[in-house]
């Protein structure tokens, strides 16, 4: 089956729409031939990423958790440290992984997102 190429454009958009219809059409649920154990033949380039609408609000009170496993190893790392340290193009690939179920087919899909500043 041959690959169809998509692309999202994020100006002016908020994280999460972006994110959604990324996510949505990586699932292949825009398809005829929808199969949930199958990763769908699509290449998804969001456009101008780094035009996302952010609000202020949203920037200094998003936290990223992550813990390392030992006592006292959690990490805290708000929005606009990770925009001023990884780019607007983590943010939506955070957005967008955790979109996608949770099973063997997640690393597949996320191959399959490309970004464009």
């Amino acid at each position: 089956m041959e690959e169809i190429a998509y692309t999202v454009d994020a100006t002016d958009r908020p994280i999460g729409r972006v994110a959604t219809e990324a996510a949505s059409i990586l699932l292949g649920k825009h398809s005829t031939e929808f199969t949930r154990n199958n990763v769908a033949p699509v290449r998804v380039t969001v456009a101008n990423s780094s035009k996302l609408k952010i609000s202020e609000k949203k920037r200094s009170q998003k936290d990223y958790q992550r813990y390392s496993g030992y006592p006292g190893g959690l990490k805290i790392q708000s929005l606009q440290d990770l925009i001023n340290k990884k780019g607007y193009e983590e943010v939506l690939r955070k957005a967008i992984y955790g979109m996608l179920p949770g099973n063997r087919l997640r690393a597949e899909r996320m191959k399959r997102v490309e970004f464009t500043k």
